[in-house]
């Protein structure tokens, strides 16, 4: 059995998630009839995260196997061509045995697009979320302090995740504004079932004076959904990174 390790790219808005679901169109279930098609066997394809409906990648990460001997050079083009034009392979690279895109992985970073205040862009309303105010840069990025580092973040996940813990650490979060577009970029070793969303959404309230530095205190301290913000739209979310300890 052949190894490797698949970087790709898509264009979540039409597709109900990763994950494979009976009756809806998922990025797996299309990825894998793609490497089937292109090898002539039942290939299963695993993902690095399960991304939810209507969230992009610039860099999802995927653990493939099989036994066809096409040359590794040419599998990504190969692959392409079997691809709906959301979906592209960036990347094909050799992997060991060992090697599971999800469970292997050390880092992830994602990045949240936000359009804040004026009015809402027709041509991208399916890849940036929207704020209706303006905000302070600053005040959000003071802000954006207090989440680095291990905490407890369960004041910052939504009803109905399946964990045994909500301990997850954040290396770093990067705030960048232009004009009426703002970019998050959240680094952590995990995130939790719409962690990003929500932290993004408690910094925009907080640079609009909704919410303080002492509620991001508060949920954290407590665990408490109450003290943390909204939860933004899937468009604006993007999965931009994935790293491992050794590159495979």
């Amino acid at each position: 059995m052949r190894n490797f390790k698949v970087t790709l790219e898509y264009n979540g808005s039409n597709f109900h998630g990763w994950q494979k679901q009976t009756g809806k169109r998922t990025v797996q279930e299309v990825v894998e009839n793609a490497f089937s098609l292109l090898t002539g066997e039942s290939v299963s394809v695993e993902g690095s995260g399960r991304t939810d409906s209507g969230v992009h990648a610039l860099g999802q990460v995927a653990s493939v196997a099989f036994e066809n001997q096409i040359p590794i050079e040419k599998i990504k083009d190969a692959v392409n061509n079997f691809l709906p034009s959301d979906v592209r392979i960036l990347k094909v690279q050799k992997a060991d045995a060992n090697f599971h895109a999800r469970f292997s992985a050390k880092r992830k970073t994602y990045e949240y697009v936000v359009q804040v205040g004026g009015q809402r862009s027709a041509i991208k309303h399916n890849l940036q979320g929207f704020y209706p105010f303006e905000v302070d840069l600053q005040k959000m990025t003071d802000a954006s302090k207090l989440l680095i580092g291990k905490h407890n973040f369960r004041g910052f996940c939504s009803s109905g995740a399946k964990v045994s813990s909500f301990e997850r650490k954040i290396f770093d979060i990067k705030i960048k504004k232009n004009r009426h577009i703002i970019k998050f970029e959240v680094t952590g070793n995990g995130f939790l079932y719409n962690m990003v969303r929500i932290l993004v959404g408690t910094l925009l309230d907080v640079g609009r004076g909704k919410l303080t530095a002492q509620d991001i205190q508060k949920a954290l301290e407590t665990g408490e959904r109450k003290y943390a913000g909204k939860t933004m739209e899937a468009c604006g979310l993007y999965l931009k990174k994935v790293e491992y300890e050794k590159q495979n």
